[in-house]
């Protein structure tokens, strides 16, 4: 039984108590009363009747009459003139009872009154008794009403108790709501706080799991920091913060080879020239800064510091990714720009910094891609300028040759609607997790990996519209076959789109049954609006039973602290730190950590991008929790 159901009983309890004590003492007392004044009144009249007759003649007839017109006036149950010898002379008598009141009441009351004698006097001598018993169906009849008003006062001071005691139960349940649901946040891992009640137990209670919230979102932010730095450590140049070639090597084969969108976009690579020469004339910690300065400059021309991906492939050469990016034109003043910048700081070394910006696609290959840059480069390196950039577009076909043909094409493949693909994702004992349910769309009469639309859905702003297609279509599929499980994709800017959630929230009102079915999945590339608006999803969606995660999880993902309240159920690892790792031991070791680090949370971890047994087999080991990709393949 709850705390207020308790609490509402023991009020109840209370009032009855009250009222019956009060009614028992009200009664008694009352009774008590009566009897003792009709006992003096019993034998007062008595008295007075006896003195009266005693002063008659004592002719049968009289007293008779006299005792006649004493008992009509309708207050005695019983008259009676003895002799002295105890013979009744005359009597007059009433029936027990003449009223309403209920014979239970009258059994409990039960007044127990002696009657009244009186001597009777016929000069010096004795003529007989008088007996007087007084009728008690006028005191019954007012402890009846006495009864009724104090049952009618109860009643209303209950009411006005009850309607107080509501305000004061409400008051203590709404932070007892607080403090329960903070509990069970805590009990699956959601380490939230809450505003502290008034009243002091449950302050107490609050402050303490506050205290603990607050320790576990402290040792998460220190575990993350150390989990960066073991990554930096073993990923990026210790001089400059960009990635090793190893590294970036292995992050462009894992986009180039997936079909997410990020495997369109810009590729670009500076050289300095004469390296030595600078080390030489300004020094190798000046040269140093420079260098570190270059991929900073570098860096910010990504749209987000979260989307940047700067290799250092060897001492001179560093290369950037851009993902989704397309417009050439407009990213070249930018860096010139931020070459300029870099060229500048050293006027009077003449500084050269050659540079070319090469587009890709997916399924390119990564030597023939590399073998154009440096193609490029090396016409950049011929010209004189100090800025000298070389552009090579991208030679492939479009699916359609302007902007208008792409978005009617685009709008009516989303009205047509989109087909999922599936993938499962399996744990250690091949049991499927869930599938992952990518959308391919039908353009150009051929159904389209995400890959080939997504970067002109991002153009056109249709990312709300295609993700509630999608999600229609799992309903649909999942209304065939309700016992799988579907994780379905959602883009930052459906999740920061209201109209969207409601929608969204509203069409998986109508299934709640399959809504429990489903798993969405967000990109791991979040700022601080896209994650205050994947905590207002989640609080939306999950009492419906849906699940969440983030995908294409890298090592740099330092967020963790702050989705420890969303309520997370899984995070899916870039395959850009699995390929290979069975032959790695430092890939083992930061999947290790984020493993440990994510189970801390109760956060399932899932490996992207495997690609054979071997790398299966080592990410079983080092803790992750399932895997999908090209090599994982149901028994």
């Amino acid at each position: 039984m709850s705390l207020i159901k308790q609490l509402w009983l023991a009020i109840i309890a209370l009032l009855l108590l009250s009222f019956v004590g009060s009614l028992a003492i009200s009664i008694t007392s009352g009774r008590d009363y009566i009897e003792q004044e009709v006992r003096i009144k019993n034998e007062d009249n008595a008295t007075a009747l006896a003195l009266s007759m005693s002063q008659l003649e004592k002719d049968i007839v009289t007293l008779e009459l006299l005792i006649s017109a004493q008992f009509d006036t309708g207050y005695y149950r019983r008259i009676t003139l003895r002799d002295t010898e105890g013979q009744v002379l005359i009597e007059r008598s009433a029936s027990e009872y003449r009223g309403d009141v209920p014979a239970w009441f009258r059994n409990v009351i039960h007044f127990d009154v002696p009657i009244g004698t009186a001597t009777i006097q016929d000069g010096w001598r004795q003529f007989g008794t008088l007996e007087l018993e007084s009728q008690h169906s006028f005191a019954y009849a007012s402890l009846w009403r006495i009864m009724l008003e104090l049952a009618g006062w109860f009643l209303l001071a209950g009411a006005i108790s009850l309607a107080i005691a509501t305000v004061v139960v409400r008051g203590i349940k709404h932070p007892l709501v607080r403090v329960v649901a903070q509990a069970k946040d805590i009990s699956a891992r959601r380490f939230t706080t809450i505003k502290e009640p008034r009243t002091l137990e449950l302050r107490e209670v609050a402050q303490a799991m506050n205290v603990l919230s607050a320790n576990v979102r402290q040792m998460l932010s220190q575990e993350s920091q150390k989990l960066d730095e073991l990554r930096r450590h073993l990923q990026h140049d210790r001089v400059t913060g960009a990635l090793n070639r190893d590294v970036f090597m292995g992050r462009l084969s894992s986009l180039l080879g997936s079909e997410d969108a990020r495997a369109t976009g810009l590729m670009i690579m500076t050289r300095v020239e004469s390296l030595e020469t600078l080390n030489e004339q300004l020094g190798h910690q000046a040269t140093d800064q420079l260098l570190s300065e270059l991929v900073t400059q570098l860096s910010q021309l990504a749209p987000t510091p979260e989307e940047a991906l700067v290799g250092r492939l060897n001492g001179s050469d560093f290369i950037l990714m851009l993902p989704l990016e397309a417009d050439t034109g407009a990213l070249i003043p930018r860096l010139r720009q931020a070459l300029d910048t870099i060229a500048l700081k050293a006027p009077n070394i003449g500084m050269r910094l050659p540079t070319a910006v090469v587009a890709y696609t997916p399924h390119d290959d990564r030597g023939g891609l590399l073998a154009t840059l440096d193609d490029a480069l090396a016409e950049a390196e011929s010209a004189s300028a100090h800025t000298t950039v070389a552009v090579r577009e991208h030679q492939h076909n479009s699916l359609f040759g302007n902007h208008a043909e792409w978005r009617s094409a685009l709008n009516a493949a989303i009205t047509l609607g989109p087909q999922l693909a599936y993938f499962p994702v399996i744990d250690a004992h091949h049991n499927v997790l869930h599938y992952e349910c990518p959308a391919r769309l039908e353009l150009a009469n051929n159904w389209q990996t995400a890959g080939m639309f997504i970067p002109w859905i991002s153009r056109f702003h249709l990312e709300p519209a295609l993700d509630i297609a999608v999600v229609k279509k799992a309903l649909e599929q999942l209304t065939s076959n309700p016992a799988q499980t579907l994780g379905i994709n959602l883009s930052i800017a459906s999740i920061t789109n209201a109209e969207f959630v409601i929608e969204l929230r509203r069409l998986l009102e109508k299934q709640p049954q399959l809504a429990k079915q489903l798993c969405f999945e967000v990109p791991a590339i979040l700022n601080t609006h896209a994650i205050g608006s994947l905590r207002g999803l989640c609080t939306a969606l999950r009492p419906l039973g849906c699940q969440f995660g983030i995908e294409h999880v890298g090592a740099e993902f330092t967020k963790l602290a702050d989705l420890h309240d969303i309520g997370l159920a899984y995070l899916k690892i870039d395959s850009s730190l699995i390929g290979g790792i069975h032959t790695s031991h430092e890939q083992q070791t930061i999947v290790r950590g984020m493993a440990t680090l994510c189970h801390s949370l109760g956060i399932q971890v899932i490996a992207e991008g495997v690609t054979e047994q071997a790398e299966l087999e080592s990410l079983f080991k080092v803790g992750v929790d399932g895997a999908t990709g090209p090599g994982v393949r149901l028994n």
